[in-house]
């Protein structure tokens, strides 16, 4: 192993090596794995591997994607509305679809902001990181029943976790981190909450049109 030294701050990362062999799929490691990401972030990315092929986050993005959609569907089931009903079951074909395509956009999108960071990590270990950030996704499942609480909630956790992964993976400071990480997270509640509640309004504008109309109808 070799150790990459943050010479912006005070905090040593050691960069770990990709385990020998293949990748096998193993869901209770993949569980455990969720778990450590949950749990302890921070120890997580310290010792997450930064190289090892595609595969590996690939699969666990897209298990925990689908976790995320049955979860989304068994709710859906419970009491909800025939909308939620629709869009538990569409949960679990087109959330794991979503992640596997948001991985590699988003590990973009997180590979170019580090750069201007000043990191040296290449795309591989910018994608790493996009998939353990999907560890909170059966979480964030259920929060998004509330309305807002999940919009909130699931972009400072990501803003948290990249910050994390900025010491941790990519040698930055945490200071440097928590500003980029805190104001796009702030933009994105204030963008997405707005959006949520336009599109809020307009649901209960067309329901209370449809219900005119059967009215007038009979």
């Amino acid at each position: 192993m070799s150790e990459t030294e943050n010479t912006q701050g005070t905090e040593t990362t050691t960069e770990p090596e990709a385990p020998p062999g293949g990748f096998q799929f193993d869901i209770n490691a993949i569980l455990a794995q969720a778990l450590a990401v949950i749990k302890t972030p921070k120890d997580y990315f310290r010792n997450m591997p930064v190289s090892g092929g595609f595969v590996e986050p690939l699969i666990f993005a897209i298990t925990l994607a689908l976790a995320a959609g049955i979860i989304s569907a068994v709710l859906s089931f419970v009491g909800s509305p025939v909308g939620f009903l629709a869009y538990g079951l569409a949960a679990i074909v087109f959330v794991p679809i979503g992640a596997t395509f948001g991985l590699f956009v988003g590990g973009g999108i997180l590979f170019v902001i580090w750069k201007l960071m000043g990191s040296e990590r290449d795309y591989e270990a910018s994608v790493r990181c996009a998939a353990t950030m999907t560890a909170i996704y059966p979480i964030m499942a259920v929060l998004y029943l509330v309305p807002y609480l999940g919009t909130i909630v699931g972009l400072a956790w990501g803003a948290y976790l990249a910050i994390e992964a900025s010491v941790a993976v990519h040698g930055r400071e945490r200071k440097k981190a928590q500003i980029v990480f805190g104001v796009l997270a702030a933009l994105g509640i204030l963008m997405n909450v707005s959006a949520e509640r336009t599109a809020r309004n307009l649901a209960d504008q067309a329901e209370e049109l449809s219900k005119v109309l059967e009215q007038s109808g009979n």
